[in-house]
């Protein structure tokens, strides 16, 4: 867990950060991460544009024992569209569901900003697979954290840009977009920035 503090004063969360060239780490690199949780103690957030090439969520819902696997051929269109994402590498069994602020579960769903919500439990992956989960819906496998003061050291040294999320990109579903569309937030070209750092 780590602090970063925004220039306004304010925390992070519901914010996401967007990889700069200098992350030579590949489990980060060109890597977009929504800030679910950030206080003084740190930072906790999810990669949301890296497929978990191995699983499909139908599958995860049948080795979870949500459903049996003559269950998972009738799940609900909706069910079945669902990304499992590399959420980041701690506790990389431990799954997160990023959603629509549509659904909650009492006790159980941190809002996170007005249209996100985070939900940890399989009681959202049963709503799901019963047809009632919320309408947009991705779920990450582990999570990003960083020890006190990384992150901030990291973004001092430019490793990552931060900028307002929308759930257009924090769950949308084409992956391999989401790097470009969140570098035009900020206003930069993803060319031109690729092409600086060939030049560095």
């Amino acid at each position: 867990m780590s602090l970063k503090i925004s220039s306004d004063g304010t925390f992070l969360d519901g914010q996401l950060l967007v990889a700069m060239p200098g992350i030579t780490d590949q489990r980060f690199a060109r890597s977009v991460i929504y800030i679910c949780a950030h206080s003084k103690d740190g930072a906790m957030g999810l990669v949301i544009n890296r497929r978990a090439r191995r699983i499909k969520f139908p599958e995860l819902l049948v080795q979870l024992d949500v459903i049996d696997a003559q269950a998972a051929i009738q799940l609900p269109k909706s069910a079945d569209c669902i990304q499992v994402l590399k959420g980041g590498p701690v506790e990389t069994q431990r799954g997160f569901v990023l959603h629509s602020s549509d659904f909650h579960i009492d006790d159980t769903t941190l809002p996170i900003t007005d249209g996100i919500s985070l939900t940890a439990t399989v009681d959202i992956l049963r709503a799901i697979a019963n047809g009632l989960g919320p309408d947009r819906a991705i779920l990450a496998l582990g999570y990003a954290s960083w020890s006190p003061g990384q992150l901030e050291t990291e973004m001092q040294h430019n490793g990552w840009l931060n900028c307002s999320a929308d759930a257009d990109i924090v769950l949308g579903a084409d992956l391999d977009q989401k790097y470009g569309r969140a570098l035009r937030k900020l206003g930069i070209d993803p060319a031109m920035l690729v092409a600086a750092a060939g030049h560095a």
